[in-house]
């Protein structure tokens, strides 16, 4: 069964040659091409998708609210893929479920194991947008909105897993590291979620850099 995908983006050519990418690869099937976030809400909400593939800045509605809206309504898993890297539509589209954030000049093949990675359940978000998110907190940017991580709610394993998260790794590339099974770092990233409130792997990386929970 291929990965179904649809891909909002209001440049029509961005849109195509998107299209064209994905379609080379046999498993992806690109379901529909949409002009903006309304419709891309419109379209999960009616069909079977597994991945809806956002732009940011769209008219009518943006990648951040059509991420919103599609985690709520629908079983599809939002990625935003952009030319911006600005704090704002970072953080709002991880507070609001995007279960990946990439830049449009990553080559075909980081965007398929991306799209693959979060089709299969792991979160995405690149080095650059970490990066940009520490360099903002840093420079006292949100502070108000600043929560420090409490240490003490966390084991050591559960601190150093989510350290391992925050570098990008993958769950196998963490079992591989702490010689723990795939299973048990499942496990120990769910009582995570538990323990802070939050949805996936990709909100456990910023919490764990920043101290702010999205």
């Amino acid at each position: 069964m291929p990965i179904k995908i649809i891909i909002a983006d209001d440049n029509s050519f961005i849109r195509e040659g998107l299209n064209i990418i994905l379609s080379t690869y046999e498993e992806f099937e690109v379901l529909a091409l949409v002009n903006d976030g309304q419709e891309a809400v419109e379209y999960c909400k009616e069909h079977d998708v597994d991945i809806a593939l956002l732009d940011v800045r769209m008219p009518r509605m943006d990648g951040v609210e059509a991420t919103k809206q599609i985690v709520e309504s629908t079983k599809a898993k939002p990625v935003i893929l952009t030319t911006f890297d600005d704090d704002d539509y970072i953080l709002g589209a991880i507070k609001n479920g995007a279960k990946g954030y990439l830049l449009k000049n990553n080559d075909p093949e980081r965007i398929r194991d991306a799209l693959k990675s979060v089709y299969h359940g792991t979160s995405i978000i690149q080095d650059e947008m970490l990066d940009k998110i520490k360099s903002s907190l840093s420079s006292g940017h949100q502070q108000e909105k600043e929560t420090k991580i409490d240490k003490n709610l966390f084991t050591e394993r559960e601190l150093e897993i989510m350290g391992y998260i925050a570098k990008g790794y993958s769950n196998k590339e963490i079992a591989e590291h702490m010689y723990i099974s795939g299973g048990t770092v499942a496990n120990y990233i769910t009582t995570i979620l538990g323990k802070t409130g939050l949805k996936h792997r990709t909100q456990i990386a910023v919490y764990y850099l920043t101290g702010n929970v999205y």
